[in-house]
Parts: structure tokens; C-alpha cells; sequence
């Protein structure tokens, strides 16, 4: 049977989207190589999009962040629940490194000014970071007053596994999802060998420093490339410890194989967090496959 890759691509969540599956003949002549479940990926990415991006006032992360300070909390459905458990066993497992809590602190860090707050800024808003700090009693939240969640750590990663599992579901067995670098597979291609995920060189970011093979599961990367300001000839990382405020070092790059592209994703970011012999260490111990560059 002869078999097409066939290519979908859009922007979502603030980058670009891809989908690539293998269609027989028959589908792609019933389908004029446009599948439905290309739009219904790509409707899911744009439901969660809505759903949780802290840009849209009527999302359920700005619900959340609205209600901190009441007394009597929030009700938060279903898959928010899901993700909050999540969120809770990442925090637990990061020793309190990963923390969808710390996204209060871009209020005092501005990667796009190119200056760097005074420590006595930056301790004053590490008051209201904290996972420990909230109540989280399913489906029920209680926020504290100026406490917010930010659910851009794992959402996007989150969207990866929702449209692998929405191709799976529709019958494709070789496929990809990639969203801006966020990787779900799909099963191998055809005729057996691994799908080739290039790995961003942390010095040439548009240049690959290794590739990874892959046939299932998810694939994240996190580095010191993405988002950064210079001062001083210092790189300030946009990933910032919950803990002390300030942004990693040690760790320019590090990309990660797991189960799921969110596992994938929440390994990556902890390891950048805990620097290049501890987050090689702790993703040892945990099993990963994964490439990590330091600095």
C-alpha cells in the first residue's frame, strides 16, 4: 500500500503549528488531502488556547487569578482539575522547583527591556510565589490575595498529547504533532524506522546539535536561547527560579524523551532549574532519555 506524508500547518498559542501523517490512497483521494482530523487537531489546540491563555479575560486561568483573595474560592471544572493535580505532583516531584505559581514574577521581569530589577523587588514579589501557599482541596481552589497561576508551562505541552491522541483516535498510526518544538508521536514512520527530532544548538539556535530517535511518546526542549536579555555581558534566562526569583544558569539547552510531551516538557524545565550535574542527575534517576548541554 502506498502511503503519502501529508502536512498540515497554522499558528497557535503564539507559534508554529505542524501536523504530519501518512494517508493511503484511498484516504487521501475521500479526504483531497485535507483530512477532518487535521481541523479537529487543530480545533483542540485552539480550545485549550482559549481556555487557558492568561492574555484572555474570559479564560478560566484569568477566572482563577480573579477569584484570589476571596474567601470562598473557585470551583474549577473537570480538565482543570486534571491539570492542577498535575501541576501539584510536578511541584512535589521538582522539590518545589517547577511552581505554576512563579508566573507573578514577569511582573518584575521584563525580557524585552533589556534591564534586570533590583533584588529588593524581586523579594517582595517572591511573597506571592508558592505552591504551599494556596489551597487546593479538588475541585476547589482558594488563591491568595495578588497570588496568580499560569498554566504556559505545561498547556502547550498539555495541547501536544490532546492532538497526537485525537489522530490516534481517527485511525492514524504514523504521525507527528509539533508545536513549536513541542513534539507528540504518532507511531514510527511506515516502514519502521523513528521519526528524527532535531535538537536546537544553544549557540546557533537555527541549527541542529544532535537529533533524537523517536517512534512514540512526546518530546520537549527548554534552554537559555528562547527568551533572554543581556546586561553587563551577563544572559539573564527567561526561566526563572521560584525559589530565589532570578532567572538559571548552568543549563543552555536541554530536551527530554518521555511517556507524554507534557511529562517530556515538565522534566525539561526542571532540569534547566536545577542546573546542568543536578538536572542530569535527577533526570538519570528519573529515567529519561534526554540531551542536556550546559553552559
Amino acid at each position: 500500500m502506498s502511503l503519502k506524508l501529508v502536512k498540515h500547518a497554522f499558528q497557535v498559542m503564539g507559534g508554529p503549528a505542524e501536523l504530519q501523517v501518512y494517508l493511503d490512497a484511498t484516504q487521501q483521494a475521500h479526504t483531497q488531502l485535507s483530512p477532518h482530523f487535521f481541523q479537529l487537531a487543530e480545533d483542540e489546540a485552539r480550545r485549550l488556547e482559549k481556555k487557558y491563555s492568561r492574555y484572555l479575560n474570559d479564560s478560566v486561568t484569568n477566572a482563577i487569578n480573579f477569584s484570589a483573595g476571596r474567601p470562598e474560592g473557585i470551583v474549577v471544572d473537570e480538565e482543570t482539575t486534571a491539570l492542577l493535580n498535575y501541576a501539584q505532583i510536578a511541584w512535589q516531584q521538582s522539590d518545589g522547583l517547577f511552581d505554576i505559581t512563579s508566573g507573578v514574577l514577569r511582573n518584575v521581569w521584563n525580557f524585552k527591556s533589556n534591564t534586570i530589577p533590583n533584588k529588593k523587588q524581586v523579594t517582595k514579589i517572591l511573597s506571592h510565589v508558592g505552591w504551599d501557599k494556596l489551597v487546593w482541596q479538588p475541585p476547589l481552589l482558594r488563591l491568595p490575595k495578588n497570588m496568580e497561576l499560569d498554566f504556559g508551562g505545561i498547556v502547550k505541552e498539555y495541547a501536544a498529547d490532546a492532538m497526537a491522541t485525537i489522530l490516534r483516535n481517527n485511525g492514524v498510526q504514523h504521525g507527528l504533532v509539533d508545536l513549536a518544538g513541542d513534539i507528540g508521536i504518532v507511531g514510527p514512520h511506515p516502514d519502521g524506522t523513528p521519526w528524527k527530532i532535531g535538537v536546537r544548538n544553544p549557540s546557533q539556535p537555527e541549527a541542529a546539535i544532535a537529533t533524537i530517535d523517536v517512534v512514540e511518546g512526546g518530546v520537549a526542549s527548554s534552554g537559555n536561547y528562547e527568551r533572554f536579555i543581556l546586561v553587563n555581558d551577563t544572559r539573564y534566562c527567561h526561566i526563572l527560579n521560584p525559589k530565589t526569583g532570578w532567572p538559571v544558569n548552568g543549563v543552555a539547552g536541554v530536551s527530554v524523551h518521555a511517556s507524554t510531551c507534557m511529562v517530556a516538557g515538565t522534566a525539561a524545565t526542571t532540569a534547566m532549574l536545577l542546573g546542568a550535574s543536578k538536572g542530569r542527575l535527577w533526570l538519570e534517576e528519573g529515567e529519561f532519555h534526554f540531551l542536556l548541554i550546559d553552559e
